[in-house]
């Protein structure tokens, strides 16, 4: 029987998830809000599709953001240790957070307001872009072995979490305030909350420990002077297959979590339920994804990662198809909502499947710039195609959508199977 986390290691652990969880909460709290953002920092003569649109422009900026902060801090992550980067991007995402829960509107600065409102979202993307896999390798060099899944399972369920967090407190903004004192001036408070909390992560982070693997390769000098020329000459298909698996997690959090309570709404609002059913729906979903990745690393940590990582993958792929096909061909309100709990648990193979595979891809002298470079990548390319294609078939032809997630159900599968393989070395 497996002993217990050590003091230090639960140090590491909670310290590393929590400043993962504030991070992303700060980064998705800004769709929460986005209409009122939308009227208060553009032009009052832009019609609402237009304001909307440039609000929506002004967060997808962080995401084309992400692949460049990313590369960057892997980069230097890799040369110069992975605390100081852990640090930094905690810094790039707070310190912006902060300062738009008091910045200026367009009615008093013009058009400085969606100008600053651009340059906080780019930073929070290099903030961002750096964060999940900077986490990932601090973890993975810090964690036993026989506790290394169930480490990186706690770390991402905790990151995920930040989303929950977002709508959590998104909800009791809504609950507490009138629509009329959010416009003017409670939506502020969520920003605020995140610098604060992100202040506080920021003094915490400084008590983590640089990892030991990384001190290691300091003293027998194997650090890379450029570990992305490495990666492109040597480990070709180890980032293709991480691409791969960054392609199913953004199909699991952007579909599963971000986009199909709304397209639910729409189907089963003529049934008299409303919007706010669905926004608890979202919010237990997001809580079993979460308990399915710490559930996902234990069981690999004692059963082996690719034969947990399959049961995962197939059970996915069947209550992912069935929860599709019972919301697009007249499924019970009832049905369907326990079809999507199952398939939200079993979609922890998108943000555990990932990490747990793609830290085993790398040697550790380029790991970090090889999970960076991939994810961003994969996610900045697979994040912008995803919700378009999503919205049309919803609109269009339903029967896509249900193809699109069982593909990527087989795409995780077959990845872990090519990954099983002799084909890649696993270090």
């Amino acid at each position: 029987m497996k002993k217990g986390f050590k003091t230090s290691e639960i140090k590491t652990l909670g310290l590393s998830s929590l400043g993962g969880m504030l991070e992303f909460y700060d980064f998705i709290i800004f769709v929460f809000f986005a209409k009122y953002i939308s009227k208060l920092f553009f032009p009052e003569h832009l019609d609402s599709f237009w304001q909307i649109l440039n609000t929506y422009g002004a967060f997808a900026a962080g995401y084309l953001a992400r692949p460049l902060g990313g590369i960057i801090m892997a980069h230097f992550g890799d040369k110069y240790g992975r605390k100081n980067m852990f640090m930094l991007s905690i810094l790039l995402m707070v310190i912006p957070t902060f300062c738009l829960g008091f910045m200026p509107t367009f009615e008093t600065i013009g058009y400085l307001a969606p100008l600053l409102l651009i340059v906080i979202r780019i930073l929070q993307g290099i903030a961002i872009g750096g964060e999940l896999p900077g986490a990932w390798v601090f973890m993975n060099e810090h964690a036993p072995k026989n506790k290394l899944f169930v480490s990186i399972g706690f770390l991402t369920a905790a990151v995920v979490g930040g989303i929950l967090l977002g709508s959590i407190v998104s909800l009791f903004i809504h609950l507490t305030y009138q629509d009329e004192a959010i416009a003017k001036w409670a939506w502020r408070i969520p920003f605020i909350i995140g610098g604060v909390f992100g202040i506080i992560s920021i003094y915490l982070r400084k008590f983590l420990n640089e990892t030991p693997i990384f001190k290691a390769m300091k003293e027998r000098n194997e650090l890379e002077t450029m570990p992305l020329k490495k990666l492109f000459n040597q480990y070709k298909i180890n980032s293709f297959i991480s691409m791969l698996f960054t392609w199913v997690l953004t199909g699991c959090i952007v579909v599963m979590i971000l986009l199909m309570p709304n397209f639910m709404a729409t189907k089963f609002e003529a049934s008299g339920y409303v919007k706010i059913d669905f926004i608890y729906l979202q919010m237990i979903c997001i809580f079993l994804m979460c308990s399915g990745c710490v559930i996902y690393g234990y069981l690999s940590d004692i059963f082996g990662l690719e034969k947990i990582s399959v049961v995962f993958g197939v059970l996915f792929c069947i209550f992912a198809g069935g929860y599709f096909y019972l919301v697009y061909n007249g499924g019970s309100f009832e049905s369907v909502r326990i079809w999507y709990f199952l398939a939200g648990f079993f979609g922890a193979i998108g943000p555990t499947g990932a990490p747990f595979h793609m830290i085993k891809l790398y040697p550790s002298n380029v790991k970090y710039t090889g999970i960076s470079f991939s994810y961003n990548i994969a996610y900045a390319i697979s994040g912008g195609i995803t919700p378009v294609l999503a919205a049309f078939a919803n609109e269009k032809y339903p029967s896509l959508l249900i193809v699109y997630m069982v593909i990527l159900g087989l795409v995780f599968l077959s990845s872990v199977f090519w990954f099983k393989s002799k084909k890649v070395k696993k270090f």
